[in-house]
């Protein structure tokens, strides 16, 4: 493994950490933002079964997906994480939120601290790449946050948050966040971009019957690498995510 970043491995089954130079830097803040059906969650999937062919140890919190979704859906990609979840190598937290913004299953005190709880959650962050998706979600249902956006302090509280996040950099650890731009206010959502490490756009094309998609990057830094500006890939069932050889207008 390098010093300077965690590898994503399956170099036999795709190109995506050839594209992307090599992995991602260690003690970093990357963001991947893109709209509904983009590919962020596919994205932190295909990261997570990587980063533990690699042995990288990952945590992955997923607001959309329970244990047996996740499992389903992981299968469906042709990504085995069985095994790993039994040996402890990664940690699923489901975070599902319903529409009223609760937990699932949760009692009232989840209805009402999300980012604080997710934060005291020691063993949550005890992996070397924590994964989030989708963040905004989080962001959205937490009252605390809310009250401040209606203060317009939503600034501010995201700098408290970003501090909290390079605290644990500092450690050697990552944090990906994935993040939905149209559902959170600019303010709220700006100053992540500002500081991420790693930024990532994804844009999705529909192309007569298929779909495809685009990762832009924005930014990547710490890397020895080349990293190209656009890797054009594609969600396959039984296979994962397919790079695309050709660009798409």
């Amino acid at each position: 493994m390098s010093a300077n970043h965690f590898p994503i491995g399956m170099k036999d089954h795709d190109r995506l950490e050839k594209e992307l130079g090599g992995g991602i830097p260690k003690g970093s803040i990357v963001l991947i933002e893109g709209d509904y059906g983009a590919g962020k969650s596919v994205l932190s999937q295909r990261f997570t079964y990587g980063f533990n062919q690699e042995g990288v140890t990952t945590t992955l919190v997923s607001t959309e997906l329970g244990v047996r979704g996740f499992l389903d859906q992981m299968h469906s990609l042709n990504y085995d994480v069985v095994k790993p979840l039994l040996d402890e190598e990664i940690l699923f937290i489901p975070a599902e939120i319903d529409a009223s913004g609760a937990l699932t299953g949760g009692g009232d005190e989840e209805r009402k601290q999300l980012l604080r709880l997710m934060m005291e959650a020691e063993t949550m962050w005890e992996g070397d790449v924590i994964l989030i998706d989708t963040f905004d979600a989080i962001l959205r249902n937490d009252p605390m946050f809310e009250a401040l956006v209606r203060q317009n302090e939503e600034r501010q509280a995201a700098l408290e948050i970003i501090s909290f996040f390079r605290e644990l950099t500092t450690k050697g650890k990552t944090i990906v966040l994935t993040v939905d731009p149209s559902t959170v206010d600019e303010e709220a959502i700006g100053p992540f971009r500002s500081i991420a490490d790693v930024y990532l756009k994804l844009e999705m094309v529909e192309v007569g019957n298929d779909i495809r998609r685009n990762i832009f990057v924005k930014r990547f830094a710490g890397m020895g690498e080349q990293v190209g500006d656009r890797v054009g890939f594609s969600v396959r069932s039984g296979i994962g995510i397919v790079i695309e050889s050709r660009s798409v207008a």
